[in-house]
């Protein structure tokens, strides 16, 4: 199994009690070397976890952990977005025998506080990964794949610096989606780029910890 990365904040935690983040103590030197460069803000969706995992012969389903169990509503909407013999030729017309998986969020109804995205259950794709070359795909080969299997893409909200998306949340958008508050970005440099111990550079920004 392959989990999705734990996205880290910018900014390290008081340790004096409060617990708030400190803005411009980064976590990652890399990071702040790249604060004011152009990065690329996806939606964070309020969901759960979800990999539909193409091992180059049949799909299979995967929550963010071993442990994790996908709910079952959510797990027969996945079966019918991404299962039976339609979905399977159209993973082999797209990826032959190599694996892949569709990282996405399982959100809606009965899920976090999705009602207020929606009052069904579906999921949303925000990465795309290759495991055999350790690769993740582009926003616009995300964006294909999407279209292929008639599914939705997180929404990129904001091309811009950190302080830029920082300064975003701080007003407490509302989510592109439904009538949910929106949780806050998910943040990558505008070109993949990886860290000199091969961490993906990625943060997330929450509204919860700007204002």
């Amino acid at each position: 199994m392959h989990e999705y990365i734990k996205i880290e904040t910018p900014f390290n935690r008081d340790m004096d009690g409060t617990k708030k983040l400190i803005e411009g103590d980064f976590r990652s030197e890399m990071v702040e070397y790249l604060a004011d460069n152009m990065w690329e803000c996806t939606e964070k969706i309020d969901g759960t976890n979800i990999g539909i995992v193409w091992d180059g012969h049949k799909v299979s389903y995967q929550g963010r952990t071993e442990r994790a169990q996908i709910p079952a509503h959510l797990m027969n909407k996945l079966i019918e977005m991404f299962g039976g013999e339609t979905n399977e030729e159209l993973f082999e017309q797209k990826f032959g025998e190599m694996p892949v998986i569709l990282f996405g969020e399982g959100y809606g109804a009965k899920i976090q506080n999705g009602g207020n995205y929606r009052q069904d259950v579906s999921f949303i794709l925000f990465d795309v990964y290759l495991p055999e070359n350790d690769i993740w795909l582009k926003r616009d080969s995300v964006e294909d794949i999407a279209q292929a299997f008639g599914i939705d893409v997180v929404p990129i909200v904001l091309t811009g610096t950190l302080q830029n998306a920082i300064d975003y949340v701080k007003d407490k958008p509302k989510s592109t989606i439904g009538t949910a508050m929106m949780e806050g970005l998910v943040c990558r440099p505008a070109v993949e780029l990886r860290d000199r111990m091969g961490h993906r550079v990625i943060v997330k920004v929450k509204v919860r910890d700007f204002t």
